[in-house]
């Protein structure tokens, strides 16, 4: 299964590798192959990029992102969880924890590496949950590659934990806020983890 994002991407590379493959094998003009050779590369980028598996949801409070775990820090009363996720991880952002949405922010901004700790100023698209552990915020970051946060749910809308909620078109990096007396961290720095699945923090009863 791919991101309906990427569809028309994965249909326009198909068709151009389909059609330059017939032209190469009909006429046999070897300058046909440059551009083939072209066209199989980003159909499989795309591929790769696009891919968006069946998960089930794991236990607590589950990822947002596929990726590596970049910091856990305690802001005040909150506890961000930041995931950078590089070419190879499923793109595909998903809900952390049941609720709605109370809203989407988009807020502008530069184009840093997703993995500085300057990159929590870029460009970036910003969802508020209301949960029943209080507000739970998931930020979808840009970076030096990623120019564009994809929201696929609006404001009002009820969102079960592991939903799809959106994606960042080639990057990068999402962190999950959420109210620091409330959970306890349960995934390290510099773990793995998969959207959907894999559990950051655990509700304190």
């Amino acid at each position: 299964m791919w991101a309906r994002t990427g569809v028309p991407l994965l249909l326009v590379s198909g068709g151009a590798t389909l059609l330059l493959l017939a032209l190469a094998m009909s006429s046999r003009v070897e300058w046909l192959l440059l551009p083939l050779a072209a066209a199989a590369f980003f159909l499989l980028l795309f591929l790769v990029f696009f891919r968006d598996p069946e998960r089930t949801p794991g236990k607590g409070i589950v990822a947002a992102a596929d990726g590596r775990v970049l910091s856990v820090r305690q802001e005040g009363g909150r506890l961000r969880i930041a995931t950078f996720m590089n070419v190879t991880n499923v793109h595909v952002n998903r809900v952390p924890f049941p609720g709605y949405l109370v809203r989407v922010d988009d807020r502008g901004g530069p184009k840093r590496p997703a993995f500085s700790p300057e990159a929590e100023g870029n460009s970036q698209k910003r969802y508020l949950f209301g949960t029943p552990l209080g507000l739970v915020e998931v930020v979808q970051i840009t970076g030096l590659v990623a120019r564009r946060c994809i929201a696929w749910k609006g404001a009002g809308s009820p969102c079960r934990k592991g939903d799809r909620m959106g994606m960042i078109a080639f990057g990068s990096r999402v962190d999950v806020v959420l109210p620091a007396s409330k959970v306890r961290v349960s995934v390290k720095l510099g773990a793995r983890v998969r959207a959907g699945t894999d559990t950051l923090a655990e509700v304190v009863a």
